[in-house]
């Protein structure tokens, strides 16, 4: 328990503890208005102080990581949960739309986090001294390409590193805010939450929209939910309890000390709180520390898109495994590079983490309100439980999230768009795979012949039979494999063993060894052959096949070949899509990697049969 602990700490706190660094200062920027007054820093300190209390240790650490699919979290498999509840109909449709859409938002996020993280720490240098201010962006992009470069390789050799860097991290966030608070003891009336609440009364418009620097405190609360499949809901609530929240409050009270007493600190308040000396060790640590954060918000996008690959929301991608340990570890080449791409975009265009952090807010908030959204719909309709206290248990949390969205949807002009624009970008490729993939499907299944009265009528005047194994790719409802009419068309044989073999994605993340295969006869040496996967399997068809003879079917990979139907999707008028998605859709499928190869077919024993669908 205290080594998942420890792991946790290095993976699931990275953003949220690095939030420090430009919370405060960002709160009172000029740009929003908010005057630093001893009222007003007392009530955002406290704000910040009952933000992580009710946000993070009561919606996430309590009620949401209740919310596991089979012990795996993320908004994925909240998604998948909150459908497999609510069955079809218009509110099935409603819920897709509201999970995919904080889906794609948490792809904004992860673009923001790397950029505004590394950014941040690399500012401290400007506290040292105003000479580096030139070298800020230049280095930062010099950390993140290093980063983004070696993902190729794992994380396995430094992974081990990241909980006992981040434990420091933490240990030193408590340590400075202790010295603060104790040079300025006043600062600890913020923890009674009267000064939140008059803060709104004093302030109203401008407390409003401090709101929208004030959830920068929060960022990273998605990661407790969406890691808890790597290390459980015990350790996290764990290091989460002793460690993590401990050290960012202390550290805010702290940093809200410091303020008091020197307002003018206010230009970078994290790296002033211990003087001068500080500030280069502070910055190498919190370099490291940002781009730990940055790394555990890659390996989640990759993570996150695998998932969205299974549950049919995105095209097949290379998916390089990186670890023979370690079945999480992975490597998505394209999405690895356009991240890259879009956090350089980011960090040279705003140029600074205050500009950033106008940015920031909206994606998470986003999220966090679909996350709640979500959640209620699990409780009620999946769990069962009474209606009042299903609306008690997420009625505050929305109220919160829907303020803290509200508030950042101001920041749209100054920022905002961007994770939006990300956001909306793949939102219309997440549904646009979707529907084009939906009406595949529908053009098959017009023009399917049944399998059972096909394989009748073959054998009754059987063609020329071959040795070996054909085995024939074939969809959840299908009729007769088109691989398979080609072939009979072309070459006018059937293999001696005929195997038809689905492949279904099950809406939770893994599926039990004895759920994942069955094997039913048809007849005339043909079976059809049926393997489950979870949406964090891993689709591996041979070692499937090599698990038959354990149900009295071998197979000889050198006697056995492979039949897939090669797909070309034209776009034609008509009923369908809007021209441009089908479109988008035929460039998207064109660029998906194949089946085989997704499957890990020997490339040897493929044998692809071209076919054209209309949509």
């Amino acid at each position: 328990m205290a080594g998942l602990a420890l792991a946790a700490i290095g993976i699931v706190y990275g953003d949220i503890g690095t939030s420090p660094l430009y919370s405060l200062k960002t709160v009172f920027d000029p740009a929003h208005g908010l005057a630093l007054t001893p009222a007003n820093l007392t009530g955002i300190v406290s704000l910040i102080f009952w933000g992580l209390s009710l946000i993070v240790s009561f919606k996430y650490v309590t009620l949401v990581l209740r919310a596991d699919n089979r012990g795996e979290g993320g908004i994925m498999a909240l998604l998948a949960l909150a459908l497999g509840a609510v069955g079809r109909g218009r509110l099935h449709v409603a819920l897709l739309l509201i999970g995919v859409f904080g889906a794609s938002l948490f792809y904004g996020d992860s673009v923001i986090t790397p950029a505004i993280s590394v950014l941040s720490a690399v500012e401290g240098l400007e506290v040292a001294t105003p000479a580096m201010q030139p070298y800020v962006v230049p280095l930062t992009i010099v950390i993140l390409v290093g980063l983004y470069a070696v993902q190729s390789h794992g994380t396995a050799g430094i992974g081990r590193w990241f909980g006992p860097i981040m434990l420091l991290w933490f240990t030193v966030l408590a340590a400075m805010g202790i010295v603060n608070i104790a040079h300025h003891p006043g600062i600890l009336v913020a923890v009674n939450p009267w000064h939140a609440v008059r803060f709104f009364i004093e302030n109203r418009g401008t407390a409003f929209l401090a709101l929208g620097a004030v959830v920068l405190a929060f960022t990273g609360a998605e990661a407790l939910y969406a890691d808890m499949g790597h290390f459980g809901r015990k350790p996290i609530r764990l290091a989460w309890s002793l460690v993590a929240f401990p050290a960012l409050a202390l550290n805010y009270l702290g940093q809200g000390g410091l303020l008091l007493a020197r307002p003018e600190a206010i230009a970078n308040p994290f790296f002033q709180q211990l003087g001068s000396w500080s500030i280069y060790p502070l910055v190498v640590l919190s370099t490291i520390a940002t781009v730990i954060a940055s790394q555990a918000t890659i390996s989640g996008t990759f993570s996150m898109t695998k998932e969205a690959i299974a549950l049919g929301f995105l095209p097949r991608m290379r998916i390089v495994h990186t670890s023979e340990q370690e079945i999480g570890q992975i490597y998505i080449p394209s999405v690895n590079w356009l991240q890259l791409a879009a956090v350089l975009l980011a960090v040279v265009g705003f140029g600074s983490s205050e500009k950033l952090a106008s940015a920031y807010g909206i994606a998470v908030t986003a999220t966090m309100l679909a996350t709640t959204i979500l959640t209620y719909f699990v409780i009620r309709y999946r769990w069962r439980m009474n209606l009042l206290l299903c609306l008690a248990a997420t009625g505050l949390f929305l109220a919160i999230d829907a303020a803290f969205f509200s508030a950042n949807v101001l920041k749209i002009l100054h920022g905002g768009w961007f994770p939006l624009l990300l956001g909306a970008l793949l939102f219309t490729l997440m549904l646009t795979w979707r529907r084009g993939r939906q009406l595949v499907f529908d053009n098959l299944q017009k023009h399917a012949i049944p399998l059972d009265a096909f394989l009748e009528s073959l054998f009754i005047a059987p063609p020329v039979r071959v040795p070996g194994t054909a085995v024939f790719l074939r969809g959840e409802s299908d009729g007769v494999p088109h691989a398979m009419l080609h072939n009979l068309s072309h070459n006018k044989v059937v293999h001696e063993r005929i195997v038809f073999l689905t492949v279904h994605i099950a809406d939770t993340p893994f599926v039990g060894e004895e759920a994942r295969l069955r094997i039913t006869p048809l007849g005339h040496g043909c079976h059809q052959v049926d393997i489950s996967f979870g949406f964090k399997d891993e689709p591996d068809i041979p070692g499937m096949l090599a698990a038959c003879a354990g149900q009295g079917m071998d197979f000889d990979m050198m006697q056995t070949s492979f039949f897939i139907a090669r797909q070309t999707v034209i776009s034609t008028p008509g009923e369908g899509m809007a021209p441009w998605r089908e479109h988008l859709f035929v460039a998207m499928q064109r660029n998906a990697r194949d089946a085989a190869d997704y499957y890990r077919i020997p490339t040897n024993r493929v044998i692809e049969l071209g076919t054209q669908i209309e949509i």
